[in-house]
């Protein structure tokens, strides 16, 4: 009895999470603001993390949970600081201006959140939760932090179709069309952007966590998101959808 109460403590503190991302995406969706495009998206990966947490299938899930939660608080620092005026992050800011100033496809919209996201949140947010323990681990440890990272391009791999069907093809009916024409081609080919992105990720949480002094960090910092900012404007300016 003790242990199903405490699964449900558990799914009731962590879904508030999850509650708050789609109570958000709803007044977006009602203003007709753009950001609910991945915020929706976001919330489904979410969940479907925290099933896998719940289930246990990563080798330290409360690792693996604390990284969840300290990623989420990036995004809605982000959020609050643009929407308040106050200084975001030039990535954050850039996809925040794109959502509400530009006519770029379903696609676009979600793709500028998810390269802020997981190629400069990500690596802040792996650096958080490494970066305490990270000298006094053996490779042994550090290989299953590794294959935890790895584990989630297979929960992102199974939860693209549930985005194609309810998020991209609700605010582009056309997508419909193209993914029945394209069959499982277009998921593939965004599954396997996606999975080369947090590679790349986990190599600059890896050079990050080498630096011993702040300045040198600000200043890798400030490099990550010039990078960060040169992807989005390929995806702004040069990323067709058929």
């Amino acid at each position: 009895m003790k242990s199903a109460i405490k699964i449900f403590r558990y799914m009731a503190t962590h879904r508030a999470v999850v509650e708050k991302m789609l109570d958000l995406a709803k007044t977006f969706e009602a203003k007709q603001d753009n950001r609910t495009i991945f915020l929706y998206c976001y919330s489904m990966m979410t969940d479907n993390m925290l099933l896998a947490i719940e289930q246990e299938r990563f080798k330290d899930n409360a690792w693996v949970e604390r990284l969840l939660h300290r990623f989420a608080e990036y995004y809605f620092e982000a959020l609050t600081c643009y929407d308040c005026g106050a200084e975001t992050p030039a990535v954050w800011h850039a996809v925040h201006v794109a959502a509400s100033t530009k006519k770029l496809h379903v696609i676009q919209h979600l793709l500028l959140g998810v390269n802020a996201h997981i190629n400069y949140d990500l690596v802040l947010s792996l650096y958080d939760v490494l970066a305490e323990d990270w000298n006094n681990m053996t490779d042994e440890m550090r290989d299953l932090r590794y294959q935890d990272h790895c584990l989630v391009n297979e929960i992102i791999g199974n939860t693209i179709d549930k985005v194609q069907d309810e998020v991209v093809e609700r605010f582009s009916p056309m997508m419909n069309v193209i993914d029945r024409i394209m069959g499982r081609l277009d998921e593939m080919i965004i599954l396997k952007m996606i999975s080369e992105w947090r590679d790349s990720v986990w190599h600059h949480t890896q050079e990050m966590l080498v630096i011993t002094q702040e300045e040198e960090r600000n200043r890798f910092r400030n490099d990550l998101e010039r990078k960060v900012l040169k992807r989005a404007d390929w995806l702004d300016t040069q990323f067709r959808i058929i």
